[in-house]
């Protein structure tokens, strides 16, 4: 074997590590850049809404829903539409039923069919051939989602929870890459249906969308045309986003201490005689990934208690029902998060 071949290749176990370490970082580095790609594209089409599209991007990634609380005309549709047009799928797949941005208008009248798809009669072929419902896309906007009846919703829940449709006895499997951002208006409350806690709990984060500030504001009627015409320069393809939830994955560190931390609360939270019902314990295996990504975003390889105080209130606040008479929901997390971040912090010192 030659010398430069053995100056080439790691000589001990410590080296060995170093590089597989470096590999790792640059992977991470690779997935972290897809995730700023990515909210680069939605801040072009969406602006002052940089706290919600951060959310909205850490959501997709980690495999998970959101659902907006927000008012007529406040950049919801944009938001998805920007999201979903950002994303591009390989020339591969051009034949596939998957769509990059559907967008479902809920109403009363709504059925089950109307959103996975209906069994369609050919005269030709003499059989029924299956036509794919709007759900089959990489991001679905869900308007309006209380307005439709309990049976529509609930066609919501194995799609959002299973990433598939069953239609007539057959099973349809969406997308790897599937997720809803559905809406719902705060103060109309006439014609509507609650959604039911089940349903409730397939949503990653429930985030609320005030009015944006005077500046971006104006800065929405100066660029108007602008935005237009440009529309969406920057795109990613289907499976770098995969790659980079893949990556973040298996390269961003969640300790033992963070975990702790995150049951330690939801207990304490189950316990508070100021909740009737405490939430769930998939709402924290959904909250993992979303770490994870929250901390990539920061160019971090490991969770911190940043993470969890940035993403608590939004994974647990719609899961939390509080007793009669009690509305400071962000009091109530406040105290039953204190103790066990203490805990984490004196962890991370020692």
């Amino acid at each position: 074997m030659s010398t430069d071949s053995l100056t080439e290749t790691p000589s001990n176990e410590s080296e060995q590590d170093e590089v597989g370490y470096k590999s790792e970082i640059n992977l991470l580095e690779r997935a972290t850049q897809t995730l700023h790609r990515l909210s680069s594209a939605v801040k072009a089409q969406v602006l002052g809404r940089d706290d919600v599209i951060e959310m909205a991007i850490i959501a997709l990634i980690a495999d998970g829903h959101v659902l907006l609380e927000d008012f007529p005309g406040s950049g919801k549709t944009t938001l998805a539409k920007a999201l979903g047009e950002a994303i591009v799928v390989e020339p591969s797949d051009k034949e596939s039923p998957i769509a990059a941005f559907r967008r479902i208008q809920f109403t009363p009248d709504l059925l089950p069919s109307d959103v996975t798809g209906v069994p369609i009669f050919d005269s030709n072929s003499n059989a029924f051939h299956f036509r794919h419902g709007p759900l089959f896309a990489h991001v679905v906007l869900a308007d309006e989602i209380n307005r439709t009846s309990p049976k529509v919703q609930s066609a919501m829940l194995e799609a959002m929870g299973e990433k598939q449709v069953t239609v007539d006895n057959v099973t349809y499997p969406l997308d790897d890459l599937f997720f809803v951002i559905a809406t719902q208006n705060p103060l109309d409350l006439v014609g509507t249906y609650p959604l039911p806690t089940p349903q409730l709990d397939r949503f990653l984060f429930k985030l609320t969308m005030d009015h944006i500030d005077r500046d971006a504001e104006l800065e929405v009627l100066n660029t108007l045309k602008q935005r237009k015409q440009d529309g969406n320069k920057i795109t990613i393809s289907r499976h770098d986003v995969l790659e980079a939830r893949k990556i973040i994955e298996e390269s961003v560190f969640v300790s033992d201490a963070v975990k702790t931390a995150l049951v330690d609360t939801s207990r304490n939270l189950r316990t508070d005689e100021r909740v009737l019902q405490g939430n769930s314990t998939r709402s924290i295996v959904l909250m993992l990934p979303a770490l994870q990504v929250s901390a990539a975003l920061r160019g971090r390889s490991f969770v911190s208690a940043e993470d969890i105080e940035l993403l608590l209130p939004k994974v647990l606040g719609h899961r939390i029902e509080l007793a009669p008479g009690v509305s400071d929901m962000n009091k109530i997390l406040r105290d039953n998060m204190q103790e066990p971040m203490e805990q984490l912090a004196r962890g991370t010192l020692g």
